[in-house]
């Protein structure tokens, strides 16, 4: 279970994000009113599936001894008619068969974050 903690304090949207011993800024763009001091919420989302997706590939070239280099996902959103649209550009370098890609093409769908965002999902929030 993971607990993250998000605190907002005068800086209008400035955000700590609070994971262990672990720090990290999210703000709003200037041009949404923020201070862009850090990422913004939606970019946080779209970081979280595209590091998930690289460590899971990672991980799977790693246990079968593929020469996989490096590997580079670029994730967008949209949104339209209601509808969250997320894409996944997914680049691998080294000495890799087609066979093998393929297999790593199916393996980034595996990730954690990408089984959440298509499963369902609810959320409940309290006052404490």
């Amino acid at each position: 279970m993971a607990h993250i903690k998000a605190i907002i304090k005068k800086k209008h949207y400035r955000t700590e994000i609070i994971a262990g011993k672990h720090t990290i800024i999210s703000d709003e763009p200037v041009v949404e009113g923020g201070n862009g001091e850090g990422l913004s919420p939606f970019h946080l989302l779209a970081a979280s599936l595209g590091s998930c997706t690289t460590i899971t590939i990672r991980l799977y070239a790693d246990r079968k001894g593929w020469p996989l280099e490096s590997c580079e996902v670029s994730v967008s959103i949209n949104r339209e008619n209601g509808t969250t649209f997320f894409k996944k550009d997914i680049l691998l370098v080294g000495n890799l068969t087609d066979e093998q890609k393929q297999v790593l093409l199916k393996i980034a769908d595996k990730c954690f974050i990408h089984k959440i965002l298509t499963g369902p999902i609810e959320i409940n929030s309290s006052l404490i």
